[in-house]
C-alpha cells in the first residue's frame, strides 16, 4: 500500500482496502440466524434476527466495526462470524453497521452515521417491529468502532429526542484520545505487528485529512495548540494509568503545536472523535461498561484510561486485561486466522453481554 501510494497509483488506505474485500461473504442465513443488509436511517446495516422463538422480548447489540475509520465493513468474515455467534448465543438482534470510511468521507460523517442508526433503531416502533426489549440495548464495537460506540453512548445522553437508554456499552481495544500519541503503550508497542504507532497516527490523520501536516504533527506529538492544553488533564497517563503499566516510563507532556492545524481540522479536538476528552460529570450518566485491553496494543493505555475515568465517576465496570493478547485479537477466530486467544476474548465479550444486558 505505501509502494502504491508513494507511485501515485492509489491512495494508501484504498490498497488497504483489498483485505476488506478479500474478506467479504454474503448476507447468508443458516439454521441459527436469519442474515440480510438493508438500511436503517439511510445507512447500510447488516441485520441478524435469531430463529430461536423468545421467551420474552430479545435483547439488542449494535455493532460498529473497526479499521481505522477507513477500513472494514459488516460482511467481513470474521465480524459476520462474531455477530451472528452473538445473536444465536444471546437469542439477540444484531445490527452490525456500515458507516462510510475515510478517506472518502471524514470526521464527523463516521459518527454521524453510526449516531444515526442508534438513534433510529432505539425509537419504540422499531425496536417493536423486531420484538426488542428498549430496557435491554448495547453499544459496542471493537478499536475505532469502540470509539464510535463510546461516542454515540455519550452523545445519546445529550440528546432529549431519545427517549430509550442504553443498558450498556462493549469496548474492545477501543481508540479513545487524539491528544498524547506518546503514552507508554505507544512507545512499548510502537513496532508490534497488527497495529504498529505509525500506522495508528495514520489512521488518526486520515479520519480528519489526508494533509501529511496533520500527520506528521501527530507523529511527533506536537499537533494540539497551547490554547487547548487545558485538555491534557483529561488524559494524563501519569496520573489515569495503573502503577504497572507506568513502570520505565517518565511522563513528558505532549510539545504545544501551532493554532493552525486546530483550526483546519478542529475534529481531533472533539470529544465525538476523541471520547475521553469529556469531563467527569458526563460520564456518570453512562450506563454499565465492558472494557477490553489488550498488553500488545497500542491502544491499551486509551482504554486504561477510560477505565479509571469511568470508575472514578461512578460507573460500574468490568475491565478485561488480556496480557498475552495484541490488537485485533478478537477477529482471529474466521477468516483472517483461527487463534486460540481469538476464541477466548470473543467467548469473554458474549459472556458478559449475556451476563449484563
Amino acid at each position: 500500500a505505501e509502494v502504491a501510494e508513494w507511485l501515485g497509483l492509489v491512495h494508501f488506505m484504498d490498497a488497504m482496502m483489498l483485505m476488506t474485500v478479500a474478506e467479504y461473504v454474503e448476507p447468508t442465513s443458516d439454521e441459527n440466524v436469519t442474515v440480510t443488509d438493508t438500511e436503517f436511517s439511510n445507512v447500510s446495516v447488516r441485520l441478524y434476527l435469531p430463529r430461536k422463538a423468545p421467551e420474552g422480548l430479545r435483547r439488542a447489540v449494535v455493532f460498529f466495526h473497526g479499521g481505522g475509520w477507513c477500513l472494514g465493513q459488516a460482511g467481513m468474515k470474521p465480524y459476520d462470524h462474531l455477530a451472528r455467534w452473538t445473536s444465536n448465543r444471546l437469542n439477540a438482534v444484531v445490527v452490525s453497521v456500515d458507516y462510510r470510511l475515510a478517506p472518502r468521507y471524514r470526521f464527523p460523517v463516521q459518527f454521524e452515521d453510526a449516531y444515526s442508526v442508534t438513534k433510529f433503531f432505539l425509537q419504540s416502533s422499531v425496536l417493536s417491529r423486531y420484538g426488542v426489549d428498549p430496557a435491554r440495548v448495547c453499544v459496542a464495537g471493537d478499536s475505532a468502532g469502540g470509539n464510535l460506540a463510546a461516542a454515540v453512548a455519550q452523545q445519546l445522553l445529550e440528546d432529549p429526542e431519545v427517549k430509550t437508554k442504553l443498558k450498556a456499552q462493549a469496548l474492545i481495544y477501543p481508540a479513545l484520545q487524539t491528544l498524547d500519541l506518546d503514552l507508554p503503550s505507544y512507545r512499548d508497542n510502537a513496532e508490534k505487528p497488527i497495529l504498529p504507532k505509525w500506522l495508528m497516527v495514520r489512521f488518526w490523520s486520515e479520519y480528519f485529512t489526508s494533509d501529511p501536516a496533520l500527520r506528521e504533527a501527530m507523529a511527533s506529538n506536537g499537533h494540539v495548540p497551547p490554547e487547548s492544553g487545558h485538555l491534557f488533564q483529561l488524559v494524563n497517563w501519569s496520573s489515569l494509568l495503573p502503577e504497572e503499566m507506568k513502570r520505565g516510563h517518565a511522563y513528558a507532556g505532549p510539545r504545544a503545536g501551532g493554532a493552525e492545524l486546530a483550526r483546519r481540522f478542529p475534529g481531533f479536538l472533539d470529544a465525538r472523535a476523541a471520547p475521553l476528552l469529556v469531563p467527569d460529570t458526563r460520564l456518570r450518566r453512562l450506563p454499565r461498561t465492558y472494557v477490553l485491553t489488550c498488553q500488545h496494543d497500542v491502544l491499551r493505555d486509551d482504554g486504561l484510561m477510560y477505565v479509571g475515568r469511568l470508575r472514578a465517576a461512578g460507573v460500574p465496570v468490568t475491565h478485561h486485561h488480556a496480557w498475552d493478547a495484541f490488537h485485533g485479537s478478537v477477529l482471529f477466530v474466521s477468516g483472517f486466522a483461527e487463534l486460540a486467544v481469538g476464541h477466548r476474548l470473543s467467548n469473554n465479550y458474549i459472556e458478559w453481554l449475556d451476563d449484563n444486558l
